[in-house]
């Protein structure tokens, strides 16, 4: 398992529930030996002890060296460069699965892009889905989505997680999986920002609605399965995120609605908000393919051009009237 955050914890603990042998690595030293030392995370589920079959590391090489599946769960900005690392450390034919959502930072594309890149001769898969890090680690019930192309590969990774309490759903649709677990994060700081002035059920339902609209549009420009769009990968995780407060990014649009700068509002949550960078990477995206995602480019516009909340979810509703299913809306 790379990276020690709350959603690398969980899955690790998930996978020690299941009977697996994990190396948790961190990337910092000073991590991974309070780890150790203590049996629990210091930064992340902290309450929550880790069972002797997760075992800390702060070296690469000896995290891998002798895995039968590597498990990447970085933020998307450090995606890259955590794959780039691992490429020359890891045995050949190791399947690679991120849990990593969000877009390339460098580049922005999908995930699955830049780890066909750097590891072309690997199995690679991707997990994602409606699930909280911190119900994953307490054991409530959760099922998630796992899509490799390889099919056989693909069961194989799946029986590695599945349990009584979290249930894995395989596919082969890496480009759906990818991109809903990246765009839900904009429309929940959208939803956010909405309830964070106010507007009320009525605005987040329709937002969380024509969001979905936006994302399929999106997916099938690019051409994902649209049935991953409405099933967990894509629905399933926008309603999760733009509807609870455990969620970092409607907490920022709450913050953003509620006066607060996107500085103080990190600060405040404490962690990565990945929707901040996925805006303007998926705005530059959909520039390119000719895709209109207005909810999507309000919040763009909030984040890069200071727009004020208020501003932007007013121009979103004095557009154009349009046919609610138009492909192409004004």
């Amino acid at each position: 398992m790379l990276g020690a955050g709350s959603w690398g914890t969980a899955l690790a603990l998930v996978l020690a529930r299941s009977g697996r042998d994990v190396r948790l690595w961190a990337h910092d030293p000073d991590m991974a030996r309070a780890m150790s030392a203590t049996g629990y995370n210091p930064r992340h589920l902290t309450d929550i002890p880790l069972p002797a079959a997760i075992r800390p590391e702060s070296d690469l090489a000896t995290s891998v060296a002798t895995a039968t599946t590597v498990l990447v769960a970085v933020p998307s900005h450090a995606f890259a460069a955590t794959l780039q690392a691992l490429a020359p450390v890891i045995a050949a034919g190791t399947p690679v699965i991120w849990a990593t959502k969000g877009l390339d930072n460098a580049g922005g594309g999908l995930l699955h892009d830049v780890a066909a890149a750097t590891l072309p001769d690997h199995p690679l898969a991707a997990l994602s889905g409606p699930s909280f890090a911190g119900e994953v680690a307490r054991g409530l019930p959760t099922a998630i989505v796992l899509a490799c192309r390889d099919r056989a590969v693909g069961a194989r990774l799946c029986s590695d997680f599945h349990d009584e309490r979290f249930r894995v759903y395989p596919s082969d649709d890496l480009i759906g999986v990818g991109l809903g677990g990246a765009v839900k994060n904009i429309l929940a700081i959208a939803t956010g920002i909405a309830d964070g002035l106010g507007f009320g059920a009525n605005a987040r339902s329709g937002l969380v609605t024509r969001g979905l609209a936006e994302v399929r549009r999106l997916g099938a420009a690019l051409g994902a399965d649209d049935r991953t769009l409405t099933g967990l990968a894509g629905l399933g995780d926008l309603m999760l995120t733009c509807t609870d407060d455990q969620s970092r990014n409607r907490r920022m649009g709450l913050a953003l609605g509620r006066g607060e700068s996107i500085d103080t509002a990190t600060a405040g949550i404490g962690a990565v908000v990945e929707g901040i960078r996925t805006a303007v990477e998926v705005g530059e995206l959909a520039r390119r393919l000719g895709v209109q995602m207005p909810i999507c480019a309000a919040v763009e516009s909030i984040i890069t051009t200071g727009q004020s909340p208020l501003s932007a979810a007013e121009a979103l509703m004095e557009r154009r009237p349009g046919a609610e299913f138009d492909d192409r809306p004004d």
